[in-house]
This record gives structure tokens, sequence and C-alpha cells, in this order.
């Protein structure tokens, strides 16, 4: 079954980074990129996703307020905040969210899990 990922990170490289790791681990499925949170809200209310993968650390807004506002517009998307950040509070309001945590940089067996977990919602 294909689906479709935003990625959005406001680093070229880092979503080059996820966008190799999908393409080893789901190689039939598509994605579209965000360089921050306004393009990936216009992005998912032109045409939704099946999955986001958002980076924590962004200008104008955190990728947590992003991951809010994703899921007011989309209550059961799946969601994964990427972050070399692992404070307590952050990985406690990720999980408020109903949202994955991953560590940047990004862990193939950790990513391959948390699209295990989309594919089944």
């Amino acid at each position: 079954m294909t689906k479709r990922v935003l990625i959005v990170d406001d680093s070229r490289l880092a979503r080059m980074a996820v966008i190799k790791g999908l393409g080893q681990l789901r190689p039939g499925w598509t994605y579209v990129e965000a360089a921050n949170p306004d393009e990936a809200v216009a992005s998912m209310r032109a045409s939704a996703a099946d999955v986001a993968v958002i980076d924590f650390n962004m200008p104008v807004r955190d990728g947590l307020a992003l991951a809010g506002e994703l899921r007011e517009l989309h209550p059961d998307l799946p969601i994964a905040l990427l972050s070399a950040n692992a404070q307590e509070e952050i990985l406690n309001r990720t999980a408020q969210l109903g949202a994955t945590f991953l560590t940047k940089p990004l862990n193939t067996a950790a990513f391959g899990a948390f699209l295990d977990t989309a594919t089944q919602q």
C-alpha cells in the first residue's frame, strides 16, 4: 500500500536523510517536502499526507507547535518528531500529542518501526 509522507525540516540536508531512509525502507512510498511549518500546513490543506516527519528545531515555531496544528487538521495522522534534543520535557510533550519521538541523526531501525506502526493505523 503506497503512502504519502510529509517531511518538514528547515535543513535540506536533514530532509535528504529522511528521504534516503524512506527510500530504503519503503521504496514505493511518495513524499512531499516542506522547509517550514507554513509550507507544511499549506501542503496538508492542499493534499493531505498519510504520515508526517517533523523536525523539532525550526525558525518561527517549533515542530511541536506544528504537530499540534496538524493534529487539529488530521486527528489520526501518524507524526514523528525528529530532534537531537531528547530532553524529558520535549519527550513528554511529544507523547501528549500522540506523536513518536525519533532522534537525529535518524536511526533507520527506529524510523522503520515508526513506519510499521503508521501503516497499521
